[in-house]
């Protein structure tokens, strides 16, 4: 696309347009290891600003590119060189909070946590959660449908939107979704745009759907016997009634090795650990869950040494600590992640360390266990053709059981190529019809999400995949 007349953009729109060296350097990168070169960095002052900048951007050929906290490690919100990155960051108010309804409307800017905090006076929480929780935005969030620990409980974060406004690369305002719970109006469209990374539309407003705090969160660490059966512990777990579970975690044992060393944490050293957090109504109920939750762990041998938080949140911060020692002793790393059935959740761990093995690379695993998600760490340099090799076989090996190849990060650029493996030819060309519909110019968020015209199949695919799709597990 062609370099824009920045001096026309500041005409056409009120609000601020950055093309100094700082604000670009740092709207140019994300939480992944891409780095962008864009033209300009546009903050709109209101929606009215958004339309007219999109009908700019459409006359001059210009790439758009949203950006919220930057938190995304699939280079979702990188952009290509020239393109013009529109910054919502200052669209930060919480609109209207109506308890009696339990939703909220909100700007796509607003803090996940900022929103929970506001949230808590009101009894009310947004179970959505993801690991960076702390500055990750709600526009970002349905941007890439993320998740977090709670979706073991409450599934990701498509499932609490209701509302959403938004511009079209096309200029043109819709709106999506309803207030209502029950709603028969053919294709749900609103769907169509949470995960879509900003190629169909940017967000201007979202409602979200609240549910009551529980009374009572409680934590466990649960350190697992070397050789136990994962993927059985786990199935155990989750279909075990009356234990309140709303989120089942994992740390392999040199994770949690590394984050003990960092933090002089108080679990047995050299044990790969579960994180458990607890909800019920009042502490005589959380005793009776976390009860059953022990005899369960007993059958599997793995009841011994459990410790108790009184308040999940201090296991959440222990466990948001793990990236960031990862980050502080691994140093060049591939932050992937996958999900598979819980029924071949044990072939999955050990193809990942097979993985390993062949690239003669490190690897440390975290995962959301309790819905097959898991997140390996290959230390290697992301740019390396070792980390395609690795990112290749990892992709396979997750839809030869039945699996994806992203559970709550997206595609963004870093898996692009492998999308068709999953959804194959039918389903590309179906993403790539309902794109066209919404941004026919391709302005928005080029290099994302879908595969390039005429690309080919990757080998993440597996010959059996090739008619329609994914591969199954024998």
């Amino acid at each position: 696309m062609a370099r824009p007349p920045l001096a026309g953009l500041a005409r056409t729109i009120r609000g601020e347009v950055r093309t100094d060296p700082t604000s670009r350097l740092d709207a140019g990168h994300d939480a992944s290891h891409l780095v962008g070169r864009p033209s300009a960095v546009v903050a709109p002052a209101d929606t009215a600003d958004v339309v007219a900048l999109v009908r700019w951007a459409r006359r001059h050929r210009v790439a758009l590119v949203p950006r919220g906290a930057g938190t995304s490690l699939d280079g979702e919100s990188v952009p290509e060189a020239g393109a013009v990155v529109v910054d919502f960051t200052g669209w930060n108010r919480i609109l209207e909070i109506i308890p009696e309804s339990r939703w909220a409307r909100v700007e796509p800017g607003v803090v996940n946590a900022r929103l929970q905090h506001a949230l808590h006076r009101h009894g009310l929480f947004f179970p959505p959660n993801p690991g960076s929780w702390q500055t990750c935005t709600i526009g970002g969030n349905v941007g890439t449908n993320a998740s977090g620990p709670r979706s073991f409980r409450y599934g990701p974060t498509r499932r609490w939107i209701r509302e959403l406004d938004a511009v079209l690369g096309t200029g043109e305002r819709v709106h999506l979704g309803s207030r209502v719970e029950k709603r028969s109006v053919g294709p749900d469209l609103l769907q169509l745009f949470i995960g879509s990374e900003g190629t169909l539309g940017f967000a201007t407003e979202i409602t979200v759907r609240l549910e009551p705090e529980p009374e009572v969160r409680r934590g466990l660490i649960v350190p697992l016997p070397p050789r136990v059966r994962l993927g059985r512990l786990v199935r155990h777990l989750a279909h075990a009634r009356g234990t309140g579970l709303s989120a089942v975690e994992y740390l392999d044992r040199y994770s949690a090795r590394g984050l003990a060393e960092d933090r002089a944490a108080p679990w047995e050293d050299g044990a790969a650990m579960l994180l458990l957090e607890v909800e019920a109504d009042g502490p005589a109920e959380a005793d009776r869950r976390i009860g059953r939750i022990r005899k369960v762990l007993g059958t599997q041998g793995a009841a011994r040494s459990i410790r108790e938080f009184p308040d999940a949140d201090r296991l959440w911060d222990l466990r948001g600590e793990s990236s960031r020692v990862m980050d502080d002793h691994l140093g060049h790393r591939i932050r992937d992640d996958i999900a598979v059935p819980l029924l071949h959740l044990d072939e999955m761990l050990r193809a990942i360390q097979e993985i390993a093995r062949r690239e003669q690379v490190d690897v440390h695993v975290f995962a959301h266990l309790g819905e097959g998600s898991l997140h390996p760490n290959f230390v290697v340099d992301p740019a390396s053709a070792a980390a395609n090799r690795l990112r290749t076989a990892l992709y396979a090996a997750s839809l030869r059981w039945g699996g994806t190849i992203s559970a709550e990060h997206g595609v963004g650029s870093l898996k692009r190529p492998f999308l068709e493996g999953e959804v194959g030819p039918v389903g590309v060309r179906l993403l790539r019809a309902i794109r066209s519909a919404c941004d026919p110019d391709g302005i928005l968020n080029p290099g994302k999400l879908y595969p390039a015209e005429g690309a080919g199949r990757r080998s993440s695919r597996s010959p059996s995949a090739a008619a329609g799709g994914r591969a199954r597990p024998a």
